[in-house]
C-alpha cells in the first residue's frame, strides 16, 4: 500500500461527506468555484476572434499569435506546481486573492503590449495567476466532496462555467468591433477585480486542522508518491491527451474557419458557442450518469467520442472531405466529449490524493496543461495555411486519451 493509499484511509472519514460549508453555503460556493474555474477558458477564448487582427497590429505572423496560447499554456502548467503545495500549507482563499492580483496585472500587459513577443510574456503572467484560481477551486471540491459525489459536483461547475466560453467569443467579437482588440483584455482587467471582491464572501474550505506541512522535500515526496502511482497517471494522461487536443483546437480554429473557411468573425463565436452547448449537454448527461455507472466507464465513453471526432476532423482536414460542415461536425463532437473526460479524469485523480488534494490537483493539471502546450505548439510549428495540422493533432490526442482510458479500467482493477 502506497503512503497515499494511507493517507487516503486516514482522511476517508472526514471527506466521504460534504462539509458544513459545503452544506450551508452550497449555492454560493458553486458560483464562485464556478467562476474560478471559468479563469482556464476566458483567458484565451475571449480573445480568439481578434487574433487575425492582432497579428496585423503586432506585425505577427499566424504562429506567432498561435504561441499566445502555447506560452499562456506554460505559465498556467508551471505555475500549478507551485500554487498546490502552497495551498496545502496556508489554505485556499489567500493563494487565489494572490492569483487574481497576478492576472490583473499581466492581463492589463497584454493590453498593452507592442509587439507578439510582449504579448506571448505577459500572457505567461497572466496564466500564472490564473491557474491558481483553477487549481484551488479543484482543491476545494475535494475539500468538500469525496468520490462519485466530487465527480457530481465538477460536472455542475464545469456545466455553470460552461457560460464563459460560451459567450466568450462571441462577446470578444463584439468588444472588438465596437472598441479594438486591446479592450478585450482590460476587460478582462474587470473580471479579475470584481472576482478579487467576491473573495469575502468565500469561507476557508480547508481548515488548519487539515493543512499538511510544506517543505521541499515533502513537496517533492508527495508528488513522486503521485507519479508512482498507476492510476493517477492514467487519469492525468487521459486528461493529458485531451487537453492537447482542445488546444490544438483552440490554437488552430479561428485561422481554420476565419482564414481558409473565410467564416466572418461573428460567426467564429457561434461556432465555438455551438461545441460549449455539447459541452453543458454532456456534463449533465454525466452527473445524471454517474447515479448508475462507474465514472471509469464514462470516462471511456468520452474517450471514444473524442478519437472518432479526432479521426473524422483528421480525414476532413486532409482530403477537404465534407467540406466546412464536417469540420463543424468534427469539432463539435469533439468539445462535447469534454464533459466525460475532464470531470471524471480530474475527480479520479483527485481520489487519489488523501490530504494532498492541492498538491494532485497542481500536478495533475500541469501534466494536462503542459500537454495541452504540446498540441498548441504542434499546430503552431506545422502551420500551413490549411486546417491540417490541427486535424492530424486532434486525431493522434484522441486515439491517446483512448488508450490511456482503457489503461485506467486495467490499473483500478490490479488496485
Amino acid at each position: 500500500m502506497s503512503p497515499l493509499d494511507v493517507l487516503a484511509k486516514r482522511q476517508h472519514a472526514t471527506i466521504d461527506c460534504p462539509s458544513a460549508a459545503g452544506e450551508s453555503h452550497g449555492l454560493r460556493i458553486l458560483l464562485i468555484l464556478s467562476t474560478l474555474l471559468a479563469f482556464a477558458s476566458i483567458s484565451t477564448d475571449l480573445y480568439l476572434p481578434a487574433m487575425p487582427v492582432m497579428a496585423q497590429a503586432l506585425h505577427a505572423n499566424s504562429g506567432t499569435l498561435e504561441l499566445t496560447v502555447s506560452g499562456y499554456l506554460i505559465g498556467f502548467s508551471v505555475g500549478q506546481l507551485f500554487w498546490g503545495p502552497f495551498s496545502d500549507r496556508f489554505g485556499r482563499r489567500l493563494p487565489v486573492a494572490l492569483g487574481l492580483g497576478l492576472f490583473i496585472i499581466g492581463s492589463a500587459g497584454c493590453a498593452l503590449a507592442a509587439s507578439g513577443h510582449a504579448m506571448i510574456g505577459w500572457r505567461v503572467v497572466q496564466a500564472i495567476g490564473a491557474c491558481a484560481n483553477v487549481v484551488l477551486a479543484r482543491a476545494m471540491v475535494r475539500d468538500l466532496y469525496a468520490g462519485r459525489a466530487a465527480a457530481q459536483k465538477m460536472s455542475t461547475l464545469m456545466t455553470i462555467m460552461a457560460i464563459a466560453p460560451l459567450a466568450g467569443p462571441t462577446l470578444g467579437g463584439q468588444i472588438m468591433h465596437l472598441a479594438s482588440w486591446q479592450a478585450i483584455f482590460w476587460v478582462l482587467v474587470l473580471v479579475g477585480l470584481l472576482t478579487l471582491a467576491s473573495l469575502t464572501l468565500l469561507p476557508e474550505t480547508l481548515p488548519a486542522t487539515r493543512r499538511a506541512p510544506t517543505s521541499l522535500g515533502a513537496i517533492v515526496s508527495c508528488y513522486g508518491a503521485l507519479l508512482r502511482n498507476a492510476r493517477f497517471l492514467g487519469y492525468a494522461a487521459a486528461g493529458g491527451f485531451f487537453y492537447a487536443g482542445t488546444f490544438a483546437y483552440i490554437a488552430g480554429s479561428p485561422f481554420a474557419y476565419i482564414s481558409y473557411h473565410h467564416v466572418p468573425a461573428q460567426l467564429y463565436g457561434l461556432l465555438f458557442a455551438a461545441g460549449i452547448v455539447g459541452v453543458m449537454a454532456t456534463n449533465q448527461a454525466n452527473a445524471r450518469l454517474l447515479n448508475h455507472y462507474h465514472s471509469d466507464t464514462l470516462l471511456m465513453v468520452g474517450a471514444l467520442m473524442a478519437g472518432g471526432a479526432g479521426l473524422i476532423l483528421a480525414l476532413n482536414t486532409w482530403a477537404d472531405f465534407g467540406g466546412l460542415p464536417l469540420l463543424v461536425v468534427g469539432c463539435f463532437l469533439f468539445a462535447s466529449s469534454t464533459g466525460f473526460v475532464v470531470a471524471n479524469s480530474v475527480a479520479g485523480a483527485l481520489s487519489c490524493s488523501g490530504q494532498f488534494a492541492g498538491s494532485a490537483s497542481a500536478l495533475a493539471g500541469a501534466l494536462q496543461y503542459g500537454c495541452g502546450i504540446l498540441g498548441s505548439a504542434l499546430v503552431a510549428a506545422f502551420a500551413d495555411g490549411t486546417p491540417w495540422p490541427m486535424g492530424w493533432v486532434l486525431a493522434v490526442c484522441g486515439v491517446g486519451c483512448v488508450i490511456s482510458a482503457a489503461c485506467v479500467r486495467r490499473a483500478a482493477r490490479q488496485h
